[in-house]
């Protein structure tokens, strides 16, 4: 696997880290992930989604955002992160020098961030993780809304048995493609099927890659 590269980044709120690292082949895009809310980049599904991106030619950043990288685990105001995630996109585009096509992402509470800014951060898609729909037991607070709101191609990959609820195939717009898994929030279980269910989705929403006439 490509080795991931570390750096801080500035933004309003503070330092981001992002770890970046890019495929052996030609840059097809940029995959870039945030983490749930008081976890960080390690979780094991942000780690099989990086290997699946790579390994389809996608360089990948891999984002902390400020709070934690403060040190701090309650979550920042969602105007906050939602500005840090911005800036590092930014960032990416003109300092790193990453201008192919971005897919935003991220665990839980980072896809909400990546379903909120996916139009500011000029997105192609978004890949949901494990995606928030209400509070464990409380159906009521849903966050639909910032899902059904995406303009582009959405893969949202759920544990069948997640407490935050798994979306009702009939509530979303054709633009979402809905991946139902094996397990529960944590997505630790069934690997070959995020796997194959990210795989087929990139393949679909990313322009084919160089061919050997192009070469």
């Amino acid at each position: 696997m490509a080795e991931f590269g570390e750096s801080l980044v500035a933004t309003p709120h503070g330092d981001a880290r992002v770890h970046l690292a890019r495929p052996e082949v030609a840059v097809r895009g940029l995959l870039m992930l945030g983490h749930g809310a008081g976890g960080g980049v390690n979780a094991v599904d942000l780690r099989l989604a990086a290997d699946v991106a790579l390994g389809a030619g996608l360089a990948v950043a891999l984002v902390e955002q400020p709070y934690r990288v403060a040190g701090r685990r309650a979550p920042a105001p969602a105007t906050q992160v939602d500005a840090a995630w911005c800036a590092v996109a930014e960032h990416l585009r003109i300092d790193e020098h990453v201008e192919t096509p971005l897919i935003a992402g991220g665990r839980s509470f980072g896809g909400r961030v990546a379903c909120r800014t996916s139009a500011d951060v000029g997105a192609v898609g978004v890949l949901c993780l494990a995606f928030p729909l209400h509070p464990p037991g409380r159906p009521e607070k849903s966050r639909l809304p910032e899902l059904t709101a995406v303009a582009v191609p959405t893969l949202v990959v759920q544990g069948e048995r997640d407490p935050f609820g798994v979306p009702d195939p009939q509530t979303l717009p054709r633009t979402v493609t809905l991946a139902v898994v094996s397990g529960d929030h944590s997505l630790k279980k069934d690997a070959p099927a995020i796997r194959a269910a990210i795989t087929d989705w990139l393949a679909g929403t990313l322009p084919p890659g160089p061919t050997e006439e192009d070469s």
